[in-house]
């Protein structure tokens, strides 16, 4: 009797069985992939509300062998930014042989990952952070466990934790602050925490002992270490920043924290004046609020620091500060202020001079580049910065910003043309469009695009305010379907 290839394929996906057929890169159904694997990841899900590990830990199994759950992770590796980062083995998958021939390699008998790449990325406040690159086979493995994984961490997370978790984004974690802050009889006192070194310094024995999946892959990834300008250093902590692996793993390993404080507050010794207690998380990046400044200091405080103390992490004192509202605070980007009783979140004066820092590395970079090639350069970078702050009050920096880099342009122009008369240069990059002069727009289309550049400008983007995801709604729940789709439709 001769098997279908769709059945084929499924039996195939739910065995972890090579497939019975030979299958190229460019035929694979990639809806039914998916489909295959969500449905095994809701049962995964299913099984950690009811508390069923060993149930969990089967499925998992059944996951990370399959062939949909392998091709998804090949998938995710050669399709993301890092997709033409190697290793320290210099391998990338760019054909779609290679790509097959490596999702039938995501094996875990005799599986030994390979040490990490060092690399270090500037910060903003001039130090560097070390980012470790795995081989493109490690990062698929550590794509496959996510796959694995994601179910019980949104199952198991806290409720106003946004950092690296579907569905979810940092709009969420700023509009967590509004409902925290924004009422008259609101908190007044902020605890701003900062984890020293999180990725790098989470106890391997905590995550040993407290993440649900396959111990000895997992202890494989801790202890692969690194190698930096060819030498070997061993990990004794931490999950290596730049793993696909490491923020569901971190986000795992923070969770617990908002019972922790309330467990530290219990119930408030001053019916009059509870705790206000609300704790905002987005990955390693939280605030604490609080009645009163000696409520946090006092209890809220040692409280995080135990918890963390546990898994081996501890507090930046020079970054974790108390602060009142009426100060003002800064969280991912944006500043959170009350002006008397009026609670307003703008963008960050930090996030400002960075954009423009931007604007001005651009144009210094490009001082003999045409105009529709700066336009071209601009646009993606002011683009963004403006859809990621439009749902705080940013009219004003919006139009502040739309002013300033017009002002660098104005002297951008004028430096390729030192003999001519300004109304040459206005004439030349410049237009009127409507009631609106001084449009930075070229004045015919490059033969090169199929439209006429024009800089993008942020005082045009409309302002509209965020709706916050609710706090229990699971990306794996079946319940929660159609509050999904609902919310997907209405962006």
């Amino acid at each position: 009797m001769t098997v279908p290839a769709r059945t084929a394929r499924a039996t195939t996906a739910s065995t972890g069985a090579p497939p019975a057929f030979e299958e190229t890169w460019d035929q694979i159904n990639w809806d039914q992939a998916t489909e295959e694997v969500t449905r095994l990841q809701v049962r995964i899900a299913k099984a950690t509300q009811a508390g069923r590990w060993n149930k969990v830990q089967a499925l998992q199994r059944l996951l990370t062998r399959s062939h949909s759950g392998k091709l998804l992770a090949v998938k995710r590796v050669t399709e993301n930014a890092g997709k033409r980062t190697a290793g320290v083995d210099g391998k990338i998958w760019k054909t779609p042989m290679s790509k097959m021939k490596a999702s039938q390699a995501l094996t875990h008998r005799g599986y030994q990952p390979l040490p990490l790449r060092r690399v270090y990325i500037p910060k903003s406040n001039g130090k560097k952070r070390p980012l470790g690159i795995p081989t493109m086979h490690d990062r698929a493995m550590q794509a496959l466990w996510s796959q694995a994984l994601n179910p019980v961490a949104e199952t198991t997370a806290d409720k106003n934790s946004y950092g690296f978790r579907p569905r979810r984004s940092t709009a969420d974690a700023i509009e967590q602050c509004f409902n925290a802050l924004a009422k008259r009889d609101s908190a007044q006192w902020v605890l701003e925490g900062d984890i020293r070194g999180c990725f790098d310094n989470i106890s391997h024995d905590w995550l040993l002992k407290n993440i649900p999946m396959d111990k000895i892959v997992l202890r494989k990834w801790l202890h692969a270490g690194f190698i930096d300008q060819g030498v070997l250093f061993p990990t004794e902590a931490g999950t290596p920043q730049g793993g696909i692996a490491s923020p569901v793993l971190a986000n795992m390993a923070l969770d617990g924290i908002e019972d922790a404080v309330r467990s530290a507050l219990g119930r408030s010794p001053n019916a009059r004046q509870p705790a206000k207690a609300h704790v905002v998380r987005y990955a390693d990046d939280f605030i604490v609020t609080g009645a009163t400044r000696e409520l946090l200091e006092l209890r809220v405080k040692p409280a995080v620091e135990e918890f963390l103390a546990v898994r081996g992490l501890q507090l930046a004192p020079e970054k974790t500060l108390i602060t009142h509202i009426c100060r003002g605070f800064d969280f991912l980007g944006q500043n959170v202020r009350k002006y008397g009783d009026k609670l307003l979140i703008k963008p960050a004066r930090k996030s400002v001079a960075s954009l423009l820092d931007k604007v001005r590395e651009v144009l210094g970079k490009n001082k003999a580049a045409t105009q529709a090639q700066v336009i071209m350069l601009l646009n993606p970078i002011l683009r963004g910065w403006a859809m990621y702050h439009r749902h705080v009050v940013a009219a004003a920096t919006f139009s502040r910003i739309d002013h300033l880099v017009w002002t660098k342009l104005w002297v951008w122009a004028k430096r390729r043309h030192p003999r001519k008369p300004m109304r040459w240069i206005k004439a030349r990059y410049f237009e009127r469009h409507g009631l609106r002069d001084w449009v930075f727009a070229c004045a015919n289309r490059p033969p090169e695009l199929a439209f006429r550049p024009m800089l993008f400008r942020l005082a045009g983007l409309p302002i509209k305010r965020h709706t916050k995801v609710r706090s229990d709604a699971n990306p794996f729940d079946p319940a929660w379907t159609a509050y999904f789709q609902r919310r997907a439709n209405a962006r």
